[in-house]
């Protein structure tokens, strides 16, 4: 064997060792995005395009999560008119599938804006659609957009989701179960340590996100917002303004 060979064979096991190093280390240190990227790898069953669900469940159970599936799904469509999301969904009916496919104590998580992933006490349409909303949310948001604050893409969630923790049903007129002249968490690490220390800020923002909704024209705003960030624009006034504590 020539030298020249020998040195790309050589070549060619180093960058094969590092690769398998770097897979090896987002699995260890990122679990979610492994298992959201690999699902068969962490022994996930795919029961259709885009459902995965813990292996050894009853088929009554797999059509019970399917349904659940469809209603969250339905929920999000209905609110933006449609969807352009697509996330992969894994679902799990034991605690311990939940944490070994990286989740924690929270009911369900979106991953990297492109899957979501749902623990035992997760598997119903509201925290489905809640996760849902933000995929659907940040697919929508083109990469040269600006930034929306972290309270409103949460408050606004809990709308999509209908969640009658943190609202009044909508015949209520003003749906606000909690309401707060404060300015809200603006990015993800404040609406993280906020929401451990409160534990009304989901209905905060929630009321903040839904009386703004109200006052510019429902869903409809939402998708104006949208084009208008996508399309280079700045943080509109009465956005701003109920970041800051003094919503129009």
């Amino acid at each position: 064997m020539s030298q020249r060979r020998r040195r790309w064979r050589w070549l060619l096991a180093i960058v094969v060792t590092l690769v398998v190093a770097a897979v090896a280390g987002v699995a260890v240190a990122f679990p979610s995005v492994a298992a959201t990227t690999c699902p068969g790898c962490y022994g996930m069953k795919q029961v259709r395009p885009g459902l995965y669900l813990e292996p050894g469940l009853p088929a009554a159970r797999e059509r019970h999560v399917a349904e659940v599936v469809d209603a969250a799904n339905r929920r999000v469509a209905g609110f933006y008119g449609g969807r352009r999301s697509s996330p992969d969904l894994l679902a799990c009916l034991t605690a311990m599938c939940y944490q070994k496919i990286g989740g924690g104590r929270e009911r369900g998580i979106a991953v990297l804006n492109r899957a979501v992933m749902l623990s035992p006490n997760g598997v119903d349409p509201v925290i489905a659609a809640h996760e849902m909303s933000h995929v659907e949310l940040h697919t929508r948001l083109g990469s040269g957009a600006g930034p929306i604050p972290q309270w409103f893409d949460e408050g606004l969630a809990v709308v999509v989701s209908d969640d009658p923790r943190y609202l009044k049903p909508e015949s209520a007129g003003d749906r606000c179960r909690v309401s707060t002249q404060e300015a809200l968490p603006q990015t993800l690490d404040d609406w993280l340590r906020t929401a451990k220390a409160d534990q009304d800020t989901y209905a905060k923002a929630a009321c903040r996100a839904s009386r703004w909704l109200q006052a510019n024209g429902g869903s409809q705003a939402v998708l104006a917002l949208i084009e208008h960030l996508n399309g280079g624009g700045e943080l509109p006034a009465s956005l701003a303004a109920a970041s800051r504590g003094t919503p129009s």
